[in-house]
């Protein structure tokens, strides 16, 4: 896809917005409507070089139209000096995004290892053009929403971590369900019968994954060893689910031959 937009001069790891139309305060906007839907991971490259990573969106008012748009947002991957650019969109590889579920880590009282944790194990498995941590407290409205805008935004891959047990504030299975539209029962067995050859109390982990558009959600624990254990064991089977939930027409039996 090629895209004309005009961007103000920016520095590297500056976050531009891609708005439609002239939008009073936006640094960069695109010269016609609609404003394109690019998935996260998505890069922005002239002239053969990478100047933006899609890594996210916003909703912008589209002046001087009424409505508002989802407008991708842009980090600039180098210096950009500004201008009318002429820009071609490529994606390499999959976007990533772990959600961390913990009262005290919102508030800054606990570091988040179990996320980073997620982030290298996929990265060992898959290539990633993206991949993005988010810290939430246990509120199971939040998660909801927060997974349905991150599979709007194009992410293949959301892991939740902590929340999946029996406390009161453990929200993440019941907000899963919410939005899933259907399970991936293989992955569920798969992790339980990995913790249960650790120890008797995975019986009581509620961990679902799942199907959302064209995104894969998966619950799981807090901590960082159960957490490697339990991806260990459907890491295997990700990258194909990926391709077939995306449209792969191979035959199954093709795609395992060694």
């Amino acid at each position: 896809m090629e895209i004309q937009l005009t961007s103000a001069p920016c520095a590297a790891g500056q976050v531009l917005p891609l708005a439609a139309g002239a939008v009073r305060g936006m640094a960069a906007h695109c010269t016609q409507l609609p404003v394109p839907q690019l998935p996260v991971g998505t890069e922005l490259c002239h002239n053969g070089e990478v100047l933006f990573l899609v890594t996210g969106r916003a909703v912008l008012p589209a002046c001087p139209s009424p409505h508002a748009l989802f407008c991708p947002l842009l980090q600039a991957v180098q210096p950009c000096a500004g201008g009318e650019l002429s820009l071609q969109s490529q994606r390499r590889g999959r976007a990533l995004a772990w959600v961390t579920l913990s009262d005290k880590g919102s508030q800054g009282l606990r570091e988040d290892s179990s996320g980073p944790a997620i982030e290298a194990m996929v990265r060992q498995i898959m290539p990633l053009a993206h991949a993005q941590g988010f810290l939430l407290p246990d509120d199971a409205a939040q998660l909801s929403c927060l997974l349905h805008e991150l599979a709007g935004q194009g992410y293949d891959c959301i892991c939740t971590t902590g929340g999946t047990g029996l406390g009161a504030r453990d929200v993440s299975p019941q907000a899963t369900a919410r939005v899933l539209e259907y399970g991936l029962p293989g992955f569920v067995q798969a992790m339980m019968q990995a913790s249960l050859s650790k120890t008797p109390h995975a019986a009581l982990s509620r961990a679902l994954a799942g199907v959302l558009g064209k995104s894969i959600i998966i619950n799981l624990p807090g901590s960082h060893k159960a957490v490697v254990e339990n991806l260990a064991a459907v890491l295997p089977a990700l990258p194909h689910a990926l391709d077939k939930l995306q449209g792969d027409t191979t035959d199954c039996a093709v795609a395992y031959k060694g």
